[in-house]
């Protein structure tokens, strides 16, 4: 498989580059940390003339390393390759929970890890760079442990544009595929439908949900798998954890709203799935649960209902999200309240949604994500609540069909999925 440019994670490295803090790539296991910094990163360094002597790039997930999994070998083997000399000196180090004992977590002290990352900030002359994440050692830890001396590089899974630039195939085969079976670099170089399928249940099962299920000691527990399906199952829909107890009550599941917040917490801090809150356009304001849940991966969302829930509205929704996250943009659900009449004439207070409220800086922008526009009927269906937004912030619907971007009569751009996900400054036109 040729290389896939990771270019907006790669100039957010190098543009933290020799900042004085430690760099932490985060992301859910398999969405390409390790590749960004052992491959991309790496090639930058050395365009820039930097002498292999002065990149020190230790894999602790790789068994020729094991002995730089122990604390004081690590410690040690660090200090005899950084020398005194004025050049930098950077040091990228991957899957740094190896490192880290079972004794050390069952005293519950601060790790050897973290001392050893805070005496090379200590040194004027070292740069460094790291991520982790497992059961042992969640990429949330390190940015608590390091808070003020952290700065974070957030990875997601592979964008559409980014998976259709290495993709054999026109963008309509490509957004079939990467609908069905996501972002997760690896897929791409599985060619049958069956590898890929066991690829994805393997890492949900076997990799994020065993990790979470080891972190959080719920070893044998049913209620975290389910709720995982039931979430998939729910993509786009309003919850919280009192309605999804509910649920599982009247499944003959025993389990309480408390849980269930903690256990989407769990899966949260190992980024399996976002949550995006609902605000208030008109108040400006948030407002408490329900909450929307939207999957890091559509491919492990597939998944987890072992592909069997294709609802194309939903997940093109969820896609959507996504790539506004890739983005940068801090995305929010748009509730916008109104007073209107009931079918019986008594006023009421009416409250519509925006899909999605993005923020950036000083640029917000409202965009609905549409499957279908068949007729004026469903056109006026979808900018309803656009309509009652008195602000000038742009106004964007995104739909399934194949179209040219064109901009109506009020002035909101329609636009199509692919346009919208290949055009890195499609919320411009």
């Amino acid at each position: 498989m040729q290389e896939i440019k990771r270019d907006r994670y790669l100039h957010q490295l190098i543009d933290r580059k020799e900042n004085g803090l430690i760099k932490i790539i985060t992301g859910i296991r398999r969405c390409g940390k390790s590749y960004l910094l052992f491959t991309l990163y790496y090639k930058y360094l050395k365009s820039l003339g930097v002498d292999d002597d002065h990149i020190i790039r230790i894999a602790l997930d790789d068994d020729d390393n094991k002995q730089y999994r122990n604390a004081d070998s690590l410690s040690a083997y660090l200090k005899s390759r950084i020398g005194d000399d004025a050049e930098v000196y950077y040091v990228l180090l991957d899957e740094v929970q190896f490192v880290i004992t079972d004794e050390e977590l069952q005293k519950n002290e601060p790790l050897r890890i973290y001392g050893i990352l805070n005496g090379l900030l200590r040194r004027n002359n070292v740069d460094v760079y790291v991520t982790g994440s497992n059961s042992r050692f969640l990429s949330t830890d390190v940015m608590t442990e390091f808070r003020g001396r952290g700065d974070e590089v957030r990875v997601y899974p592979l964008s559409f544009a980014e998976f259709f630039s290495v993709y054999d195939g026109d963008k309509y085969e490509a957004f079939t595929e990467y609908s069905t079976y996501g972002g997760l670099p690896l897929v791409l170089t599985k060619k049958r439908e069956t590898d890929k399928v066991k690829y994805l249940r393997d890492n949900l099962n076997e990799t994020y949900l065993k990790d979470v299920a080891e972190r959080q000691n719920l070893r044998g527990d049913v209620v975290m798998s389910t709720l995982v399906e039931i979430l998939a199952s729910a993509v786009g829909s309003l919850t919280n954890p009192l309605k999804l107890a509910n649920t599982f009550r009247s499944s003959g599941l025993q389990t309480n709203e408390n849980t269930i917040s903690g256990y989407i917490t769990y899966l949260a801090n190992a980024f399996i799935i976002n949550c995006a809150k609902r605000y208030d356009v008109k108040g400006k304001k948030y407002i408490s649960s329900p909450y929307k849940y939207y999957f890091s991966d559509i491919g492990i969302r597939n998944a987890a209902l072992n592909f069997r829930q294709q609802e194309r509205t939903h997940i093109m929704e969820n896609i959507i999200y996504n790539e506004l996250l890739v983005r940068g943009y801090n995305v929010d659900v748009g509730i916008v309240s109104y007073t209107g009449k009931t079918a019986d004439g008594k006023r009421t207070t009416i409250h519509s949604e925006v899909d999605f409220v993005c923020n950036l800086a000083s640029k917000r922008y409202y965009i609905q994500s549409a499957f279908a526009i068949p007729d004026a009927d469903k056109m006026n269906q979808e900018t309803a609540s656009l309509d009652r937004i008195d602000d000038s912030f742009k106004k964007i619907i995104v739909v399934g069909d194949l179209i040219k971007p064109w901009t109506n009569e009020r002035g909101y751009l329609i636009i199509s999925i692919y346009d919208f996900l290949l055009n890195a400054d499609s919320m411009n036109l």
